[in-house]
């Protein structure tokens, strides 16, 4: 089935909505446990993701090209309020009439059409929504049919090696074994290890 930009707007809803349930669970002692995401404690990951929705949200109203829309704060106060809020903002910058036709800027890709862009949001978010839930010994609660969408857009990430690893959205793609879900397949593929990062009772 071949999704829409307005497909993408609505799944993008949902991952985010979930990625906000999942930060909301953290307490005050989890902020600086490590995530899926090397090197990164769980407050820089939130702090990440809430760059990205603010970013995001201002490439869909023209502003991508300004830097400071895009930049992590060090200091966000409480993580998951502030994460909360520029949910928020993306959300509404997404539901406004016609964004999928439009451009957006972002960084390092430069031009995007509107439903793209939404498209990497959207499995860039049901990724963090697992980094996050991870990290708390968790699961993310997505419906299979967003799980699938996801999958399609992971097996169409360039796995060029240039294009993976420090610095670059993903880690190189991992081996996937026959018979895995849509979100362990889709994890694999943008270099996430499940196997790593199992569910605490």
């Amino acid at each position: 089935m071949t999704l829409t930009g307005a497909d993408f707007v609505e799944l993008d809803r949902i991952a985010v909505q979930e990625a906000v349930r999942v930060v909301d669970l953290a307490t005050d002692a989890d902020w600086r446990r490590d995530t899926p995401c090397a090197g990164w404690t769980l407050r820089r990951l939130v702090a990440h993701m809430t760059a990205q929705h603010l970013g995001f949200a201002a490439a869909a109203r023209g502003a991508g090209r300004e830097p400071e829309y895009w930049q992590e704060q060090d200091d966000m106060g409480e993580p998951a309020r502030a994460h909360r809020s520029a949910a928020a903002a993306v959300l509404g910058a997404f539901a406004e009439p016609g964004v999928t036709e439009r451009e957006f800027i972002l960084p390092n890709l430069g031009g995007v059409p509107g439903g793209r862009a939404v498209g990497f949001h959207f499995v860039d978010h049901v990724v963090h929504a697992w980094d996050v839930a991870a990290a708390l010994g968790t699961m993310p609660a997505l419906p299979e049919h967003v799980l699938v969408a996801a999958l399609g857009v992971a097996r169409r990430v360039p796995t060029d090696p240039a294009r993976r690893g420090p610095g670059s959205p993903f880690a190189p793609a991992l081996e996937v074994p026959e018979g895995v879900g849509p979100l362990e397949e889709a994890l694999r593929l943008l270099g996430r290890s499940p196997e790593r990062w199992p569910v605490r009772g």
